[in-house]
C-alpha cells in the first residue's frame, strides 16, 4: 500500500535532505546490507512495495543497481521512460506526480533539470529520490562514501581531490565535504567552475585550485568524472581541449598520499580523464564503487520507507 496523503514524507533529493549522522547511519547500513545479501540470509522488508523508476536519461549503473536492490528486499520495480508515459506528452509534472504517487509507495527519477525533480517531490504523497539531475547524483555519493568508509575507515578529516568538470558529481562531492567534514580540493579549468552557491555553501571545507598536481598533493581519495556529460556530446572536440590538462594519470596520483584511492562513477573513457592504467591500479576501487550504488540505495529506500 502506498503512504496515506497525510502521512509526513520525505525525500532524497541531495545529501543535505539527510543530517551527517543519518548519512552515516545510513553507510553503516548498506555495508550490513551487503553482508547479508552475501551470506545468502533472506530480507524483504518492502514485500509488496513498488518503486516508480523515471528514466529521463539513459542508464546503465541507475536501473540495475536499483532495480535488483528493490527485488532483493522484497519489492518490485516498475521501469517508466518518457516514451511509456505521459510525462513525455507533455502532462504536468504536478498532475503526474499526484496521480503516480498515488499508485507506488516510492519514486525514483533520473532526468535533466533539477527543477523538475523538486517539483514532483512537491507534489508527492510518497518518497521522491533523485537517481542524477544536471545539478546533483547523491544517489552515487552514497555509495563513493560507502567504498571509502569500506577501504580506508571514516573520511573525515580527509583530503578528496577532485579533478575536471564542476558538474553535477562536482556538486555533490561539495555537499558531501559539508556532511562528511572532509576537505575538498577542486581542480577544474575557468569557466567550468561549480555552482557559486553550491560552494559557498560549503565555505571552508571547499576551494579550487587550477593546477591539478597542486590540487592532488597528499589526497586521500582522487575522483574525476567523464569530460564532456549527458547532453553535452556536441561539445566534446572542444572539451578535449579544454580539460587536455585535467587527466588523472600516473603522474598525478604520485602527488597523493600513498594509499590514496582512485574512483570514478562511470562509465570512463580511458585515455581522457584517466589513464588505463589508474583505472585498472590496484588502488582504484572503481567496480566497488558500482556494486556499492546498490547496496547504499537498498539503504535508503529501507530508511525512507521503513523509517
Amino acid at each position: 500500500m502506498t503512504l496515506p496523503a497525510n502521512k509526513p514524507v520525505r525525500h532524497f533529493l541531495s545529501l543535505l535532505d539527510l543530517s551527517p549522522d543519518e548519512l552515516r547511519a545510513l553507510i553503516h547500513r548498506a555495508t550490513e546490507l551487503k553482508r547479508i545479501l552475501r551470506a545468502g540470509e533472506l530480507y524483504e522488508p518492502l514485500k509488496n512495495q513498488t518503486l516508480g523508476m523515471i528514466f529521463e536519461k539513459s542508464s546503465t549503473r541507475t536501473r540495475i543497481s536499483f532495480e535488483a536492490g528493490v527485488t532483493q528486499l522484497g519489492g518490485h520495480a516498475l521501469f517508466l521512460s518518457s516514451r511509456d508515459t505521459q510525462l513525455g506528452r507533455g502532462e504536468p509534472i504536478e498532475d503526474s506526480a499526484r496521480v503516480i504517487s498515488r499508485m507506488v509507495d516510492c519514486v525514483m527519477i533520473r532526468t535533466f533539470e533539477h527543477e523538475k525533480v523538486e517539483l514532483f517531490a512537491a507534489h508527492s504523497r510518497v518518497p521522491v529520490i533523485n537517481a542524477l539531475t544536471d545539478l546533483l547524483h547523491p544517489c552515487q555519493l552514497l555509495a563513493d562514501m560507502q567504498t571509502y568508509f569500506e577501504h580506508r575507515g571514516d573520511i573525515a578529516g580527509k583530503t578528496v581531490t577532485w579533478v575536471g568538470d564542476g558538474n553535477n558529481m562536482c556538486h555533490s562531492y561539495i555537499n558531501a565535504a559539508r556532511q562528511f567534514d572532509f576537505q575538498l580540493n577542486i581542480s577544474c579549468p575557468e569557466g567550468h567552475d561549480p555552482d557559486p552557491s553550491i560552494l559557498q555553501g560549503a565555505g571552508d571545507r571547499c576551494r579550487i585550485i587550477r593546477e591539478p598536481m597542486e590540487a592532488a598533493t597528499d589526497a586521500d581519495l582522487v575522483v574525476t568524472d567523464v569530460w564532456a556529460s549527458m547532453g553535452q556530446e556536441e561539445e566534446q572536440r572542444q572539451r578535449e581541449i579544454t580539460f587536455a590538462n585535467y587527466q588523472v594519470n600516473e603522474q598525478l596520483m604520485a602527488q597523493a598520499r600513498p594509499d590514496a584511492l582512485f574512483m570514478h562513477c562511470l562509465p570512463a573513457h580511458r585515455g581522457e580523464e584517466v589513464t588505463a592504467g589508474v583505472i585498472d591500479h590496484p588502488d582504484s576501487v572503481v567496480w566497488d564503487e558500482a556494486e556499492n550504488r546498490m547496496h547504499a540505495q537498498k539503504a535508503l529506500l529501507e530508511m525512507l520507507l521503513r523509517p
